[in-house]
């Protein structure tokens, strides 16, 4: 365990000393803001939607901050193995009796707790309403889950696409593909079967994630989130796995 949280807290010293990713947590904060004072004065126009704050601005506001971060996640993860490869640190890695699973973890929870700060930080927008209203913090706590499920999901699809290249470009384009095809896949299924829609419905990102924003806590949402972050992070330690036996 010392080992895994070593490995993380070196990943999380090199994110924050790199000036990129300061200047993503500034872009996250800078255009939620921008959004949730829109969304804010959308509400307040008496032409408004005529949803509830929660729904409107709160909503809303995480709504958008997922598609910001399905923009810059590939930015964040794709030097996580390739930068490794790059510098020729991944031969050392290889070589030293730190295993697979603890490398793969320790960088995981390494860029989690990066995103767990973005997550703060957005959190503090809706949070600023309750001195002055009401909000539905049901639906708040809902939308605050499906949030760090995604950023968990972004982060372990991320570094599983950054073990198979040296590029960090490459890795950033293709993570960008499939976050970018898993988040659409259900708009498939409306040319589709009925079968392969419910299909393409169930695997596409979006659709779990605006079930949590909606307040409908459903444990089938939170299991496709585990089963995703799990399943890529199995497939970057057998990824690795390989590596060491073929050198």
């Amino acid at each position: 365990m010392s080992v895994i949280l070593h490995i993380s807290g070196n990943e999380l010293r090199r994110l924050f000393k790199s000036p990129l990713a300061w200047i993503i947590l500034a872009i996250v904060q800078f255009l939620a803001a921008i959004f949730f004072y829109l969304l804010l004065a959308q509400f307040m126009n008496p032409a408004g939607s005529g949803q509830g704050l929660t729904a409107t601005v709160v909503a809303g506001t995480l709504q958008i901050a997922g598609i910001i971060l399905l923009l810059v996640s590939p930015l964040l993860t794709m030097r996580l193995f390739s930068e490794e490869h790059r510098h020729g640190t991944i031969k050392l890695l290889m070589s030293s009796p730190v295993s697979s699973s603890e490398l793969v973890i320790g960088k995981y929870i390494g860029i989690t707790v990066f995103y767990l700060c973005m997550l703060g930080m957005i959190t503090l927008m809706p949070l600023s309403l309750l001195p002055g209203t009401e909000l539905d913090l049901g639906q708040l706590g809902s939308g605050l889950l499906g949030l760090f499920l995604l950023m968990s999901a972004f982060a372990a699809i991320g570094l599983f696409i950054s073990t198979l290249t040296d590029q960090a470009g490459v890795a950033a384009v293709s993570t960008f593909a499939v976050l970018f095809v898993l988040w659409i896949i259900n708009v498939a299924g409306n040319s589709a079967s009925e079968r392969m829609a419910q299909v393409f419905s169930w695997l596409s990102l979006l659709r779990h994630y605006d079930n949590l924003l909606n307040g409908m806590f459903n444990s089938v949402d939170v299991i496709y989130y585990l089963l995703i972050t799990a399943g890529f992070i199995i497939l970057s330690i057998w990824r690795l796995d390989a590596r060491r036996r073929h050198g």
